[in-house]
């Protein structure tokens, strides 16, 4: 399936188009259900989404067909009579391409299961490529792994930095020379694929709700890598603000009279959080104790400048991606800041902590985006 427009979607009459809706949505449902609590009877399946027994039958039947599903016999803790047959999701039915734009000058790759287990990784200089050639460089790689793929592919999901609207267009992503590019189109008609495209912290979010059991109160995740950024969920739903420019807060000004950013302004969070900036003022330090005063510090900056966010949303926690040995001491410096900061009521569960998914979980939620997008699963 290419990427197309919803005006190259050719119309179909109202009454097939609701029916078609329709049973994507009750399949959607009973998908999401395998998904998330694991094997389950059709009569379970019917209690749990309030569909009936019949519809669900006729449900698993095309799921079973489609190889999206198994049936495993039945559970061990049968009662008398005739056992239910529980049914099962095929974690390898279909496989997803992620593909990674944010580690620096690179293009790294996966092909994953719909659980997201790595099947295949490759990793490819960039080479300081940008605008077209970038494009080109994203599209190779992901051809390559397409053809690495032994299974039926679900979709390919892209996570790159910058701001990216919900049609897959990047509107601006200076380190890649990318303003305006529609990214999930032009990926999508070379490769004959299904393509999402969403911000790397976005996608990073939807990796550790998904797959890393996300608070359901509230999750902001902030990466720290080359720079600063952050995804937000509430409500199970991902926040993408005014023209999906949610979560930038690495160019919150924190220090007007601060380092000179990326952004062309001086003193943003991003000076004091991005790792190599990071890295520097503790190597310039004298001494272990002078680097912990430094960690330290940009510990109790971040806390305060997402102390207000925290504070505004009732978050449930705060997840910082990146170097453990830079991760951790800011995680309880951070915490503590906003404990002190903010009303007790939202203080009294709050917290901080490490990405569950490490390093691959930008890959991971990237293949999130694809089974969210075509599958309804999230």
């Amino acid at each position: 399936m290419s990427w197309r427009s919803p005006t190259e979607r050719p119309l179909r009459e109202r009454t097939k188009l609701d029916r078609a809706d329709s049973r994507r949505h009750h399949q959607s449902m009973l998908l999401q259900h395998l998904f998330s609590a694991g094997p389950a009877s059709r009569a379970d399946l019917a209690r749990s989404t309030g569909l009936t027994r019949v519809t669900v039958s006729d449900l698993v039947a095309g799921l079973l067909e489609e190889g999206l599903v198994v049936e495993l016999g039945a559970p061990a803790e049968s009662r008398v009579g005739k056992p239910p047959t529980l049914v099962g999701l095929v974690a390898d039915a279909k496989h997803v391409v992620a593909i990674d734009l944010s580690v620096d000058d690179q293009v790294v790759g996966a092909v994953l299961t719909l659980t997201g287990e790595v099947v295949a990784r490759e990793s490819r200089p960039l080479e300081g490529r940008r605008g077209d050639d970038a494009v080109v460089a994203v599209e190779g790689l992901a051809a390559h792994l397409v053809a690495q793929s032994d299974r039926p592919l679900l979709g390919i999901g892209v996570a790159t930095p910058g701001v990216v609207s919900r049609d897959g267009v990047v509107v601006d992503a200076p380190n890649l020379g990318w303003h305006d590019v529609p990214l999930a189109a032009r990926l999508g008609e070379a490769l004959g694929q299904a393509v999402y495209v969403a911000n790397d912290a976005n996608t990073a979010v939807v990796g550790e709700y998904t797959f890393g059991g996300g608070d359901e109160g509230g999750l902001m995740l902030m990466r720290l890598s080359t720079g600063v950024g952050a995804g937000l969920v509430l409500g199970g739903t991902v926040l993408h603000g005014h023209h999906g420019a949610a979560g930038e807060i690495g160019h919150v000004v924190v220090d007007p009279d601060g380092d000179d950013c990326a952004c062309g302004r001086r003193g943003c969070l991003e000076t004091f959080l991005a790792v190599p900036r990071l890295r520097r003022r503790m190597a310039a330090a004298a001494g272990a104790p002078a680097a912990g005063e430094v960690l330290a510090e940009a510990g109790r900056i971040l806390g305060e400048a997402v102390a207000p966010v925290v504070a505004s949303l009732n978050l449930g926690e705060l997840v910082l991606s990146g170097p453990a040995d830079l991760v951790d001491p800011l995680a309880r410096v951070a915490g503590d800041t906003v404990r002190a900061r903010v009303m007790p009521v939202t203080a009294e569960e709050f917290v901080v902590r490490a990405a569950k998914l490490g390093d691959d979980g930008v890959l991971v939620g990237a293949t999130g985006l694809v089974l969210a997008g075509e599958l309804g699963v999230s």
